[in-house]
């Protein structure tokens, strides 16, 4: 169709504008042909009249569907042009935050000026393997892209990274540089990749400085070539150098700073190392101080300079060759503050002892006074003669300055070369990656030299960029097999011509550097004479002559021609390096070296390290004077030639381009200066890109995307089943021009617009078939609602209709009863009003009538009571004063007493609410409370005192009273005596008025008392009360402090609760991150064993020289590994471990703690060997002086026979059990047996009764023999002890308590060496006595005669014995026993007295013989056992004959075959659950039935874990001989051949999980069995006794555990190996619900598509997968607690690919694709239910993924939906949430964006939370496995071996 056709109503398009550059509008109408004006509404609500341009008659550009804004790549975009570019690169960097775009084969990175977490190694690991489309833009997937292809082409790449200053190419190739050490890794051990990284720094320091428009700007280019072997690992790298900003040295310009070097050096000068380059602030030197910034916001130049110092330590610069560096640059900061004082205009001079020069001389080694002359002067020579001639000021400042750029050139060479050096392999490249690092093209307000050489760079990269993408887009036409057409694009040779060619700018340039009076004036005259008016590139300024214009790519810019010869010729004084040279500081002259050669255009020039080949182009050849011409080489030549090698370098590479940006001038985060971007666009060739894609077909579709994408536009009659024919019918139709779209092989390609154009069609269509779903539905809705609604109307109309006409009825009704009520009303009311009327009329004559009767009375009364008034009144008002009176004497008296009552209150409350009684709370409450009632007791003892002390008073009153009374009695006698006695009356009424007198004062003291009385107790009260008030509000502050405290209480039990709650929770983590990290150690230490077995044969094939019987000894991680799995070999030699552990201390440092255990169990165990040599001497001391205890030998002698009888005793009981178990047998054998075959006569009675009867004997026997070997030992022992007088060689007894001892702390193995040191002291001492002992060979002899006759009697005396009861058979065997040993120990001692040597070697016969008779010992104590457990077989055995018996046999059969029943069952009898091969047959049998095993075999055909029931079978009966050599022989076989065959066939899921089962048998084996009572619970008596008798394996089980985890994270790598491909596929890109989500536009970076095709993996292929897996599993037994673990694993690894994916994948975060990984998990959770494993914890490793997807589904609109999604997100990250927001993108034109706003809620509400910042899943991430001890109840006995292993070899015991 037309372009014109698209501008419609509503359209929207870009318009240009001075400050946005491009504005978005909308037309208001169509566009018709010949329109000149256009009517647009702009965005901010204004209508604009856009006039169209009369000439070329353009029509604005079309702005893409919104669907399309925000693409991973600039060419999927349909209208390809400059607006619709910088509006996706400004949606992707502000409103989605995404740095990387593509723009086709160009990655455009935008400066966020923030730091991102999007570099991490977790990042790394998600893109490493991944195609480039597939994943979105990322440094990091340009990177893998060159990976990849030099990998798949093995052709060398290259990454061209160039940008403006500041735009970020240094941090982007450094993140190249990180990604390929991360993902290659290094071939040696030298750790390549660390020091390709760490040459980042010191590069950084010397060549990097602040600018304004960034704070680290590279100031040189740069080209890395990374070199990798064969394998794709690194081995080294190599680096170029180009054009070093030597003026920067020594000049920079406002709010800029010098190299950072030099500020490093200046912030460090404190240090004591420092010191002597007398250093200081940055402003007190020139050099430093001239930008007026001396400090970076946010950068530590202290701490740069450790960095800085550490990398070159580890780039292998010494700590000599360091501080040499930081002499010289100290030197050229000293040097810059050298001043010059003016004799005159043509000559200047130094001051004398000038401080500055001082320090530059003895820094750099050279002489003051020569130096200062040179400064100041300089030599000419002429043919004849030379001259010295001084300079001006002004000349040797700027003759320091020179010096100064060219010594700091020559150091930034130096340390180049000495990087290269560090970097350089020995090992041979096979390819390399270069990263080209340079600047980008570059126009100031000033332009010279330096612009001018970067221009012209960028003008050689640009020609080779359009001729890449020129060749990429022809080869893709061909490819597609569809016409082509020739491309115009911008050639910028003539542009290159004019700078290079002959009679170029640089070749006037370098011939006016020849001319002797050559100025820049002349040399601007010839370039105007040369090329102005002859070539249109070529301009000229109209103000100026000094200048020119020259027409780049990207722009004019304008050169100032000051300053080009200068800078070309590079300039310094030969007689000030003559004076360097001289330096008696060996580091300067090294620099000037090459001044002296001849300097090729790949070595280093004064201007800055110029490329160095990886192959010289020519060689040059050398010939007399050559030196001298080459040295004369200017800048721009020299220049020119390493442009020229580093194009050829690139055009041998395959390039991959990364342009960076730099989004605005300010460095604000996250801020985009649409000005800024044009220009950085225009200038990188992003827009040429896009111009050469717009030319042809830029959009590209494969025909079944196209397929599934527009088949909404087909009609049922247009799909075939050909999708090619289908899609060229359907395009045939839609589009008419044929020349809009051409049909390749595989893809379809459209001109630009045109997938826009069907956009709007399928947009269109999709829009109709709504509105047609919305007619329908609207329609049938309000129809269902009208009908409601009518039916609705219809029922209240009727029941309206029945309420009138009832509510009419009811009127009737009440008219009618209102008539009769009004009748009988109206009656009722008269009457009434009559009767009140007449009431009123009495009413009032009664009151009236009253009313004047009692005003009379009231009168008459008034009067009355008038009279009486006045009387009271009067008393009353006397009264009234009194009591006033009193009252305010009373009132002043409480009004003070409550004022002390006050204070004392105040008193107490203020003690009370003291700090004093907060502290005592709970201590001093109670106790106050009991002192207040303490207290008040006392004043009530002391009211009772006073109370009684009143009463006494009363009493003695009253008895007073009583006496007087008396008195008065007797005076009234004496009275009537007084008539008689006149006399005496008036003295007794002088005594009668006296007692009167006393009466009275009694009566009065009496009633003071009372009256205190009475005063004390009303105080009394008022205290008890103040105290009762005070205790009431104690008792409720105790209560509230009570109340307080307990609900403090139970706050702190409810913190407490929930601290042990998160205690234990912490505890559980903390046990699995151990046990995570236990594994993770396991994991490395197999990684390094295998890579230790990979270098081991590596180097057996290098020096192919064959080494028979040589073992590996593994490498171990604990020390008990380390003593049980060497093999038997190489544990024969004493130095092999040391070797084995050497080179994993040399690999890793993870093995040094292992090593260092080794090496403390080894001291611990000569320490020991030590300690038993040393109690071997003390007790042969102790023999010594054995003869002067020989009083304790009784005592001694009487232990040993209680012991010896108590060891008869037991034995005798179980002889008499033994023999009542025969007995009952017999017994139960007569009557439960039937008569004819169990009676006496019967065959099968007589055999069993013979049997039993023969092994009752045997024992009986056997016993009698333990005996008597027992009494001899004690006699012998007893002997040796008697007759050991002198210097003997050892105790005996020592001896076997020692052995004893070792046996049961099991350390016969750790102390094999000390055992092996003292076997060797034996045999040197019998080799010594050998002589000795062939001497007294005769008399041995002889006395073997003499032991043979008493032999024959004492076997005599046996058969005599035999005949006695058992019990006085024993004790008379054991009395003559001892009373013979008696005898002969008497002989020997008198036979041996003269001799100490012969005493000496019978004591050592004898010391064997007890050891010989301690092993028969044992063996005899074992045969008793095995015994018991015969006769117990036996009893079974008989029960099942007797059945067998009486159901099979008749009897006449059993007379006549009387011995066919007992023969055959006799070997199944005595099975006992064990396993017997011969030593030899142990190779074999590990072979068979490990390494040439094959799993399917016997998974399908044996019981699961058979291999490991028969090597533990094989474990037993070695235990059972008590052979530990067999026991250590077998596992350590075992353990290195599971070893061997997992190395083998390690990729094979089949044998991992083959053996991963058969090792958790085989360790569930050893802890059942292992008699631990921990492990017997749920063991049937029979599997108790097949437990371990003689050695405790639980070293070897931690062993076999450490084993299991290793072969479990095998599994999971396996599994993980298998699943990665398929996750990607089946869980995000494949349909599983077809139709819901359809494909968008792509770009040039195609990605995986999502339609099923043949070979893609689907969801069913995951199940299938699973499926898969777990039935191998169940086949081999896996215990089902580790196939939940092993699911869980799997599920986990699901999840965190598919998210990790979904985080990194725009295309992927849509509301259709959240629905499909719904759909897929819904699918995965129906798989665990149907294999009943939802509580394996499977389903939670996928709940990140079920909220994320879940998170694209929810509404993101207003606040409430944010808090939605806070509270549900709870398993996501922050980082992951506002990452899906941001990449959420709708699919179709219905979805809406999610808003920038609605992203900043969500920040908003989730800062609190606390979480890893890490943006992706760690998908390698293993959890701890566990092993639960899962016994097994399979009968060790019932086991039968095929013969299909075979293991015929072996017999079942």
């Amino acid at each position: 169709m037309a372009a014109s056709e698209l501008y419609t109503k509503f359209a929207r398009v870009w318009i240009p504008d001075p400050e946005e550059v491009w504005k978005s509008a909308e037309l208001l109408k169509d566009y018709k042909p010949g329109d000149k004006v256009l009517l647009l509404h702009l965005e901010e609500g204004k209508d604009l009249e856009y006039r169209l341009d009369p000439k070329t008659k353009e029509l604005p550009h079309l702005r893409n569907p919104d669907i399309l804004v925000g693409e991973n790549d600039l060419t999927a975009l349909s209208y390809l042009h400059e607006p619709a570019v910088l509006h996706n690169l400004r949606v992707r960097f502000i409103d989605s935050k995404l740095i990387y775009t593509y723009c086709g084969i160009v990655l455009v990175a935008i400066n966020p000026y923030e730091q991102l977490p999007i570099y991490g190694e977790d990042i790394i690991n998600a893109y490493s393997g991944q195609n480039m489309g597939d994943m979105d833009p990322h440094i990091f997937a340009v990177a893998e892209e060159a990976y990849k292809q030099m990998a798949r082409d093995e052709r060398n790449q290259s990454i061209i990274v160039s940008g403006e200053s500041g735009a970020g190419k240094t941090v982007s190739a450094k993140y190249a540089m990180r990604y390929f050490a991360t993902v290659s890794g290094s071939a040696s051990e030298a750790n390549v990749e660390e020091k390709v990284l760490a040459s980042n720094p010191i590069m950084e320091s010397i060549g990097n400085a602040k600018t304004t428009r960034n704070d680290n700007s590279s100031r040189f280019g740069k080209y890395i070539e990374i070199g990798f072997d064969k394998r794709y690992r690194i081995i080294g790298a190599n680096m170029r150098t180009y054009l070093l900003e030597k003026s920067r040295v020594v000049f920079q310009a406002e709010e800029e700073r010098n190299y950072h070097i030099f500020y490093q050096l200046c912030a460090s000068a404190k240090l004591p190392e420092f010191k002597m380059l007398r250093l200081g602030n940055a402003d007190n030197f020139h050099y430093t101080k001239q930008g007026g910034s001396p400090v970076i916001e946010g950068v530590d130049d202290t701490k740069e300079m450790a960095h800085t110092r550490q990398a070159c330590t580890l780039l292998g610069i010494s700590e000599s060759y360091q501080m040499g560096i930081f002499r010289i640059l100290a030197g050229i900061l000293h040097l810059g503050n050298v001043a010059f004082t003016s004799r005159d205009s043509d000559s200047c001079t130094i001051p004398p002892k000038h401080e500055p020069l001082s320090i530059f001389s003895d820094l750099m080694g050279v002489d003051y006074e020569e130096m200062c002359h040179w400064l100041c002067h300089r030599k000419l020579a002429t043919a004849t003669e030379t001259y010295i001639k001084p300079i001006s000021k002004l000349q040797a400042t700027n003759a320091r300055d020179a010096l100064a750029k060219h010594i700091y050139a020559k150091l930034f060479n130096w340390i180049v070369d000495h990087v290269n050096q560090a970097l350089h392999s020995a090992v041979k490249q096979h390819s390399f990656i270069g990263v080209l690092d340079i600047y980008g093209f570059e126009t100031f307000e000033i332009n010279s030299f330096e612009q001018f050489c970067i221009n012209y760079a960028n003008e050689k990269l640009q020609q080779q960029f359009n001729m890449h993408v020129f060749k990429l887009e022809q080869e893709e036409y061909m490819k597609e097999q569809i016409p082509w057409t020739l491309i115009d694009f911008y050639d910028n040779q003539p542009c290159i011509n004019l700078i290079e060619s002959k009679l170029g700018i640089l070749d006037l340039l370098d011939e006016e550097c020849k001319m002797p009076k050559g100025t820049d004036d002349t040399w601007a005259q010839k370039l105007y004479n040369t090329h102005l008016n002859k070539c249109a590139l070529f301009e000229k300024p109209r103000l100026s002559n000094k200048a020119f214009i020259i027409q780049h790519f990207a722009d004019k810019v304008e050169y100032q021609c000051e300053g080009f010869l200068e800078k070309n010729k590079d300039t310094v004084f030969e007689e000030q390096i003559k004076v360097l040279k001289s330096s008696k500081f060996k580091m300067l002259p090294e620099l000037f070296q090459d001044d002296e050669k001849a300097i090729s255009p790949t070595s280093a020039t004064s201007s800055g390290r110029m490329p160095l080949s990886r192959t010289p182009a020519k060689p040059t050849k050398g010939r007399p004077g050559q030196t001298a011409k080459e040295h004369k080489k200017t800048v721009g030549h020299q220049f020119r030639n390493s442009l020229h090698l580093l194009m050829e370098t690139l055009n041998a590479t395959t390039p991959h381009y990364v342009r960076c940006i730099k989004p605005n001038d300010f460095k604000f985060p996250f801020t985009f200066d649409e000005k800024r971007a044009v220009q950085q666009l225009r200038a990188c060739g992003v827009l040429e890109t896009i111009r050469i894609s717009a030319a042809g077909f830029p959009s590209r579709w494969t025909y079944q995307e196209f397929f599934s994408r527009y088949r909404v536009l087909m009609k049922q009659k247009d799909v075939l089943s050909d999708r090619k024919q289908t899609c060229k019918n359907v395009l045939e139709k839609l589009i008419l021009d044929k020349d809009k779209y051409q049909f390749g092989k595989t893809k379809i390609f459209f001109r630009a617009g045109q997938v826009a154009y069907l956009e709007k069609l399928r947009a269109d269509k999709l829009r109709a078939a709504c509105i047609r779903i919305q007619k329908t539905i609207r329609g049938w809705l309000l129809r269902k609602k009208y009908l409601r609604m009518r039916k609705a109307a219809i029922t209240v109309q009727r029941y309206v209709r029945g309420y009138q006409a009832r509510c009419y009825a009811k009127f009737l009704r009440r008219t009618k009863a209102a008539t009769i009520i009004q009748k009988y009303w109206r009656m009722y009311i008269v009457r009434r009003k009559y009767k009140i009327r007449r009431m009123a009329t009495i009413v009032l004559q009664s009151y009236l009538r009253g009313y004047l009767a009692r005003n009379r009375y009231r009168k008459m009364l008034r009067e009355h009571k008038a009279v009486i008034i006045q009387k009271w009144v009067r008393g009353w008002l006397a009264r009234t004063r009194y009591k006033r009176s009193m009252h305010a004497i009373i009132y002043l008296q409480c009004c003070f007493r409550r004022m002390m009552a006050k204070r004392e209150l105040k008193k107490l409350k203020i003690e009370a609410r003291s700090v004093e009684r907060y502290k005592k709370l709970h201590i001093g409450m109670e106790n106050k409370i009991m002192q207040l009632q303490r207290k008040v007791d006392e004043q009530n003892k002391d009211y009772k005192c006073l109370m009684e002390k009143l009463t006494t008073l009363e009493g003695i009153y009253n008895s007073e009273t009583e006496k007087l009374r008396s008195d008065l009695e007797r005076l009234q006698l004496s009275e009537e005596e007084a008539k008689v006695a006149t006399g005496r009356v008036l003295s007794l009424q002088e005594e009668i008025a006296k007692l009167r007198k006393d009466l009275e004062q009694t009566q009065s003291e009496k009633k003071s008392i009372e009256e205190r009385a009475d005063k004390y107790k009303q105080e009394t009260e008022q205290l008890v009360s103040n105290l009762k008030e005070e205790n009431t509000l104690l008792k409720q502050e105790k209560e509230a402090l009570n109340h307080l405290i307990v609900e403090q209480a139970k706050e702190m039990t409810e913190t407490m609760e929930k601290k042990l709650v998160e205690e234990t929770k912490q505890l559980e983590l903390d046990l699995n991150d151990e046990r995570l990290r236990y594994q993770n150690l396991l994991n490395e230490f197999s990684r390094l064993e295998e890579r230790y077995d990979d270098l081991k044969e590596e180097m057996t094939l290098m020096v192919n020289v064959p080494k028979p019987g040589h073992k590996r000894t593994d490498s171990t991680h604990s020390s008990n590994e380390s003593e049980y799995t060497f093999s038997s070999e190489i544990a024969e030699t004493e130095d092999m471990p040391l070797r084995t552990e050497e080179p994993s201390e040399k690999k890793v440092p993870l093995d040094m703690s292992l090593f260092l255990k080794l090496q403390k169990r080894v001291t611990e165990l000569e320490q020991e060997k030590q300690v038993m040599q040393d109690e071997l001497d003390r007790k042969e001391e102790q023999v010594l002086r054995s003869k002067a205890k020989e009083e304790e030998r009784p005592q001694i002698r009487g232990a040993e026979l209680e012991y010896e009888s108590l060891k008869r005793q037991e034995l005798e009981s179980e002889n008499k059990k033994l023999k009542n178990e025969l007995n009952e047998l017999r017994k139960a054998l007569s009557e439960k047996s039937a008569p004819e075959v169990t009676a006496p006569g019967a065959p099968a009675y007589r055999v069993l009764m013979e049997q039993l009867t023969s092994v009752s004997e045997e024992l009986d026997v056997r016993k009698e023999e333990v005996l008597i070997l027992r009494s001899q030992l004690v006699s012998q022992k007893e002997a040796i002890q008697h007759k050991d007088d002198k210097n003997t060689m050892t105790d005996s007894t020592i001896l076997l308590e020692d052995v004893q001892k070792m046996k049961d702390k099991g350390e016969i193995a750790q102390a094999y060496i000390g055992l092996k040191e003292t076997n060797r002291l034996l045999e040197s001492q019998l080799q010594s006595q050998k002589r000795s002992h062939e001497n007294e060979a005769e008399a041995l002899r002889g006395e073997i005669q003499s032991l043979k006759e008493e032999n024959n009697r004492q076997q005599q005396l046996l058969a005599q014995n035999l005949q006695l009861p058992p019990e006085a058979r024993i004790e008379a065997s054991l009395q003559h026993e001892i009373t013979r040993l008696t005898n002969e120990n008497l002989y020997f001692e008198e036979l041996y007295a003269d001799d100490p040597k012969k005493y000496q070697s019978y004591r050592i016969s004898l010391y064997k013989r007890m050891i010989d008779l301690m092993e028969q010992l044992e063996k005899q104590d074992k045969t008793v056992r095995k015994l018991k457990k015969q006769l117990k077989v036996f009893a079974k055995k008989i029960g099942e004959l007797e059945v067998g018996q009486m159901e099979n046999i008749s009897p006449g059969q059993i007379i006549d075959e009387p011995i066919r029943p007992v023969n055959i069952p006799r070997k199944e009898k005595d099975f006992q659950g064990m396993l017997e091969y011969k030593k030899e047959d142990e190779q074999k049998l590990v072979k068979n039935l490990i390494l040439e095993l094959k799993p399917r075999g016997v998974a399908v055909n044996l019981i699961p874990g058979l291999p490991a029931y028969i090597l533990f079978m094989c474990v037993r009966h070695a235990d059972y001989l008590n052979d530990d050599q067999k026991v250590r022989s077998l596992l350590t076989s075992t353990i290195n051949s599971i070893k061997k065959v997992l190395k083998k066939r390690g990729d094979d899921f089949e044998t991992v999980s083959f053996w991963l089962s058969n090792t958790c048998r085989f360790l569930h084996c050893l802890k059942q069995y292992s008699g631990e009572e921990g492990f017997m619970k749920h063991n049937t008596s029979r599997q108790n006794e097949h437990c371990l008798t003689n050695f405790d394996l639980a070293e070897y089980r931690q062993v076999l555990s450490d084993l299991a985890i290793q072969i479990y994270q095998q599994l999971v790598r396996v599994l993980e190996n298998i699943l990665q491909p398929m996750i990607v596929s089946g869980m995000l890109e494949h349909e599983t619900i077809q139709g819901v989500s359809g494909v968008k536009p792509t770009g040039l970076r195609k990605r995986t598509s999502s339609i099923a095709d043949e070979g893609t993996y689907t969801l069913d292929s995951i199940l299938r997968q699973l499926n898969s897996f777990h039935s191998v599993m169940c086949q081999h037994g896996m215990d089902p607690e580790l196939i939940k673990q092993v699911v869980k694993q799997m599920f986990y690894i699901v999840g965190a690919i598919t998210l990790n994916n979904l985080l990194l994948r725009k295309d992927m975060c849509s509301w259709s694709k959240g629905m499909q990984i719904r759909y897929n998990v819904s699918q995965l959770e129906e798989w665990l239910r149907d294999k009943n494993l939802m509580n394996s914890g499977a389903k939670e490793t996928l709940e990140p993924l079920i909220q994320a997807a879940q998170l694209l589904q929810v509404k993101k609109k207003t606040d409430d939906d944010a808090e939605a999604i806070c509270s549900m997100c709870s398993a996501l990250t922050t980082a992951q949430i506002v990452k899906v927001l941001n990449l959420y993108t709708p699919v179709n034109e219905f979805e809406e964006r999610v808003s920038v706003s609605f992203i900043r809620t969500i920040q908003m509400r989730l800062r609190d939370r606390k979480d890893s910042p890490q943006l992706l899943m760690d998908a390698k991430h293993i959890f701890p496995v566990t092993f639960p001890f899962n016994p097994s109840s399979l009968a060790l006995e019932t086991i039968q071996i095929p013969a299909s292993l075979g293991l015929g070899f072996i017999s079942r015991v």
